[in-house]
């Protein structure tokens, strides 16, 4: 039976599937397609057929001196003369009866069970440093504030002791005292990291409840609410976050269209397909559905009907524009998309921690501040959020008039949203936009006859 060698192995290309490549006993190099080569081996024991990943091929231990059997163990990097070491003790564990592939899991979990809470943190913390983790790895900003969290006011309290023994009264306490001492954000920080440390383990295989889940922030501390509207770098940044969230497309694609309509989140979810005029650019809300109990006309940008467009791909069968996920005949629920906004701030996070959330309707405000911001009229403003003025004929009469003019506003808005993505100003957008609203002729108002 032919056997690898070391030039054979430094060789093997990927291919688009995992492929394997024989060596001798029962072991043979299993090559995948991102190109990581990983000795296996395939025995039977007990009447069982198993496989034994025994360790990752290493070219750099290839050209160091073997180290002795007893230096190796089955999951490290490896040249091949290490791989077949470790592939006779296995033969010898199989010829006795013993599975080696349960036990390298026994003696792993044993490790694993063995770590203090001081020894997870550690762990938890090269991991996400390391660039091997991919997108688990944290920004050197974030991975810098929790390190700094975890050493000034949770380490001398708990990194000595097992995890078992961090219960969720010990983790108040020690909340409780950080708050008093360091301050509230502090506290609400420390619950945090204990919370991802645990997370870290339970992800390696620890079997463990997490203290921290059962410490609501709120029991900590609480922060006054406050109205909230995105500038022109968290609109980037948001929008950015948003196209790598875990999330389906469409509902990505949902809170887009929620801040180029700066429509209320209801009358985004409770939408259906009859009230959208593709032909006249339109969405006529029914007073049915308005918080004013009176029609709204929502002029839609080109970015807005090509949301509309994808939505009426996916979701043709159902009579609303997004319907919910198991049930067409149903519209999403009303905490979906705050869902996802959650996990945008969640991942913004990571590089700013100090970002601070926002909701759905702060996007109803974010589009209200930044047409305000750019100065457009305040009454084409007020009529795109629906806000009726006091006179009920003028209302009856503005929300005709100026429609041509609320259309070229809320087409610059989704252009100025384009720039800011591409990191330019919007300035002549905006110029170019009032030109042409206050260019709009008494011909061009056809609503008003």
């Amino acid at each position: 039976m032919g056997q690898l060698t070391d030039k054979e192995l430094k060789n093997l290309k990927p291919r688009t599937r995992l492929y394997k490549v024989a060596d001798r006993d029962g072991m043979f190099a299993a090559v995948t397609p991102t190109g990581i080569i990983s000795f296996r081996y395939h025995y039977r024991v007990n009447g069982r057929q198993e496989v034994l990943t025994i360790g990752r091929y290493s070219a750099e231990a290839a050209r160091k001196l073997t180290r002795a059997p007893e230096a190796l163990d089955y999951g490290m990097d490896v040249s091949l003369a290490e791989a077949r070491a470790l592939l006779a003790r296995a033969r010898r564990q199989v010829e006795r009866g013993d599975s080696p592939s349960r036990a390298k899991a026994e003696k792993r979990t044993a490790s694993i069970e063995a770590l203090t809470f001081g020894g997870w943190a550690e762990t938890y913390f090269r991991h996400k440093a390391d660039p091997k983790s991919g997108a688990e790895r944290l920004a050197d900003s974030t991975l810098a504030m929790r390190r700094s969290v975890y050493d000034r006011a949770i380490a001398g309290a708990l990194a000595k002791l097992k995890l078992a023994e961090v219960t969720p009264q010990r983790l108040k306490s020690l909340c409780d005292e950080v708050k008093e001492k360091r301050g509230p954000a502090v506290a609400v920080h420390v619950r945090e990291v204990v919370l991802l440390v645990f997370r870290h383990a339970q992800g390696s295989g620890l079997d463990i409840s997490n203290p921290a889940e059962q410490i609501r922030t709120s029991a900590i501390a609480t922060f006054e609410p406050r109205d909230r509207a995105l500038s022109p770098s968290e609109i980037r940044m948001a929008l950015a976050a948003l196209d790598h969230v875990a999330a389906a497309p469409t509902l990505r694609q949902a809170v887009r269209f929620v801040l180029l309509t700066g429509v209320r989140k209801s009358e985004f979810i409770d939408a259906t397909w009859k009230e959208i005029d593709f032909s006249a650019a339109r969405w006529n809300i029914p007073g049915a559905r308005m918080k004013a109990g009176k029609p709204h006309v929502v002029p839609l940008s080109d970015q807005a009907l090509d949301i509309l467009t994808a939505f009426r791909t996916m979701f043709g069968t159902s009579r609303y524009l997004h319907p919910g996920r198991y049930d067409g005949e149903t519209p999403i629920s009303n905490a979906t998309l705050n869902r996802v906004l959650d996990t945008v701030v969640e991942r913004i996070r990571q590089d700013n921690p100090d970002f601070q959330s926002f909701g759905v309707h702060d996007l109803r405000r974010t589009f209200s501040t930044g047409l305000n911001r750019a100065k457009f009229d305040d009454r084409w403003i007020e009529m795109s959020l629906a806000h009726a003025p006091r006179n009920r004929i003028a209302a009856v009469y503005n929300v005709n008039r100026y429609l041509t003019e609320r259309r070229i506003m809320l087409q610059c808005w989704a252009d100025m949203l384009d720039v800011w993505m591409k990191g330019e100003s919007a300035k002549d957008l905006i110029a170019d936009a009032k030109k042409r609203a206050a260019e709009v002729h008494d011909d061009e108002l056809d609503d008003d006859l």
